[in-house]
């Protein structure tokens, strides 16, 4: 078991360390982020098992919980939605700008995130632990590794608060974001680590998709 995980690490760290894959700055950190992150699913599992215990009840049956995870797809897509109609309609070009941004961090996401979900491919926690974690919704037999619905909307959020700096922005933003993955370890659907990389990968995306608009399409 040990050493199957051991190589898919290793080819991550390949695939990360590749002449294509961006370095340096906020994205660099991600990825470091990322590969710690694999590399404590080898060595501390039992530990994360523990904590998860002690989040995820019995009968996780909150509605505030289960409405968090329930509403992060619609909101992350929704938000730039609506941005760009907005832009659309008024005729702004700033605000249509600001929308295809956190759509660029949204596609970015679900490509890192969904590639990390085949590579890692980690059981969820209750398919792994079924006497230990008791899931809202055991139809979810996706990889676990990383979270989807938080790297959605920490990409989301990122996006958000790099195109506004205001605090009464950026706090209900990430507020709402760490909420969604709170709601992910309440309702037993991840591990904590899967929550944590999801939350970098969003993040990372988010400034990816700004370095890219400022690059090559000389967004300011």
């Amino acid at each position: 078991m040990l050493k199957q995980e051991s190589r898919r690490l290793k080819r991550v760290s390949q695939i990360l360390n590749s002449p294509s894959a961006p370095k340096g700055g906020l994205v660099g950190a991600t990825l470091a982020v990322i590969l710690i992150l694999i590399n404590a699913n080898l060595f501390a599992q039992s530990g994360e098992v523990n904590l998860l215990q002690h989040i995820n009840p019995t009968n996780p049956s909150s509605k505030v919980w289960q409405l968090a995870t329930s509403s992060a797809y619609p909101v992350a897509v929704g938000v730039p939605a609506g941005i760009l109609v907005a832009g659309y309609l008024q005729h702004d070009k700033d605000l249509k700008l600001k929308g295809w941004k956190i759509v660029g961090a949204l596609a970015i996401n679900t490509v890192i995130a969904e590639g990390l979900k085949i590579t890692v491919n980690r059981e969820r926690p209750y398919q792994q632990y079924p006497l230990l974690i008791h899931p809202y919704d055991a139809s979810e037999k996706g990889q676990s590794f990383p979270s989807g619905h938080t790297s959605e909307v920490f990409a989301m959020a990122a996006s958000l608060s790099i195109e506004c700096k205001k605090w009464y922005v950026v706090l209900p933003a990430y507020g709402y974001a760490t909420a969604v993955g709170y709601s992910r370890l309440y309702l037993g659907e991840h591990y904590p680590t899967d929550v944590l990389a999801g939350a970098a990968i969003g993040v990372g995306s988010a400034y990816l998709s700004n370095w890219l608009q400022r690059k090559f399409f000389k967004v300011k």
